[in-house]
């Protein structure tokens, strides 16, 4: 099948089940999957035009909503990190959309700037998986541990379509919140982030995101197990929701710079995320944050140095 907004061909099946296997592993991870459909796209199907990248984020649009609508149906939704999440990111997300259309518009050019992304986002998450790292946050690793245990004795309670609707200990509960910090609940303990900090790293994570054709959940979401300690269970629907709401935002923009996506190629592979979306939020509670990062490091790494070398060679 032609697609003539992006002049590639491909059969119409593999966009969909390629958006599925990706989407359902990285969505339990906070994470939508676009930061590694854009390099099936540039180097599977040759789509290289800066059109690419409001094309990633348009599978956002369409894949996002059933994660999200998972996360909140099941009281996990962390509605302060996903409100200042947003707030940061758009701002970064026009100047990201200039960056590419008048500095990045070379397809081997943007596939190096794709690659040092890519590579920071997987070097993060394996090194947070090192010993010296680890003993830097044990309080949080020994907390996500206790998380999982406690998940796992009240899912053993609760019948098969408990999932619909977790106990209250295992909801997220808005505690405070102002400009300078928030708070919330989760498992009998208090989890408090700095919203100045946390807004400042969304501008960065916006103008990068605007750039790839990301909506930064990728980027944020190991930040804020990180570097703001909270726990990989509570972070991952507002990420989820963030990328959601900035993708749509994104589009616009590019829309404005007329740089039109292609949207047949778009919801197709936003089709099979919608599906991998909803299935990695319900599979997310029953797999621990290491295994989830690790996984998530070791496929983008590869990815990252396989564009970087390329660039040179």
């Amino acid at each position: 099948m032609l697609f003539p907004a992006s002049g590639i061909e491909v059969n119409p099946l593999i966009p969909p089940l390629v958006a599925l296997v990706v989407s359902t592993f990285t969505s339990m991870g906070g994470v939508s999957g676009a930061f590694l459909l854009l390099p099936f796209q540039v180097s599977v199907l040759n789509f290289t035009s800066p059109a690419v990248s409001p094309t990633n984020l348009i599978f956002n649009i369409v894949a996002i909503p059933s994660g999200v609508y998972r996360y909140i149906r099941e009281g996990r939704m962390n509605w302060p990190v996903a409100w200042v999440t947003i707030l940061g990111t758009l701002p970064g997300l026009w100047f990201g959309a200039e960056i590419r259309v008048r500095w990045l518009p070379d397809p081997r050019h943007f596939k190096l700037f794709v690659g040092c992304v890519l590579l920071y986002i997987g070097a993060r998450l394996l090194f947070d998986q090192t010993p010296w790292a680890k003993r830097r946050k044990a309080r949080i690793l020994e907390f996500e541990a206790h998380v999982q245990e406690r998940l796992a004795r009240v899912l053993e309670d609760c019948p098969a379509s408990a999932g619909r609707s977790l106990p209250p200990a295992a909801r997220v509960k808005t505690a405070a919140w102002s400009l300078k910090q928030a708070s919330f609940d989760f498992l009998g303990e208090t989890f408090t982030f700095n919203t100045l900090a946390l807004f400042l790293l969304a501008l960065v994570v916006g103008l990068i995101g605007g750039t790839y054709g990301i909506g930064g959940g990728s980027i944020i979401a190991p930040f804020l197990a990180a570097i703001f300690k909270l726990p990989m269970y509570t972070i991952a629907g507002a990420a989820l929701l963030g990328t959601l709401v900035t993708s749509v935002a994104g589009v616009g923009i590019y829309y404005a710079m007329d740089i039109g996506p292609d949207l047949a190629l778009g919801v197709l592979f936003g089709l099979g995320g919608f599906i991998g979306m909803y299935i990695g939020a319900r599979l997310q509670k029953y797999f621990s944050g290491q295994i989830i990062r690790i996984g998530l490091g070791i496929v983008i790494t590869f990815l990252a140095l396989r564009y970087i070398i390329g660039y040179f060679i």
